[in-house]
């Protein structure tokens, strides 16, 4: 059972509708409504995780294995959608601060075309 205030659980759940681009038994994706790039997917986990915070506490257990995860299924789906060997950006905002205006965590995939910017 997801939260009911979560837009993510939502989808997962089925009450909202969506084109999923690939799910399996842990995991989602589909297009980000306000794309920042030619192709810009969102990879959620059907865990209700609120973010990267969860996933590494101060205490109890990690969850590190759930993100080794997750970048595995972004990195089938970026080879799916034609982004590898090529490229792509993927990001995960932490935090409003960081970004973050879905408190159910994700990993966006951007890619399709030249980006702008640089982080080292």
């Amino acid at each position: 059972m997801h939260p009911k205030d979560c837009i993510f659980c939502k989808v997962i759940d089925g009450v909202i509708p969506s084109t999923r681009i690939y799910e399996d038994e842990g995991f989602i994706c589909i297009r980000d409504i306000h794309p920042q790039a030619k192709v810009h997917l969102l990879v959620i986990p059907k865990a209700p995780i609120a973010s990267l915070e969860e996933v590494f506490p101060e205490r109890g257990e990690n969850k590190a294995a759930l993100l080794g995860q997750l970048f595995d299924v972004a990195a089938k789906i970026a080879r799916q959608q034609g982004l590898l060997p090529g490229g792509f950006r993927s990001v995960i905002n932490t935090g409003s601060l960081g970004g973050q205006t879905v408190f159910h965590l994700h990993l966006h995939i951007l890619g399709g075309e030249p980006l702008r910017g640089s982080f080292g």
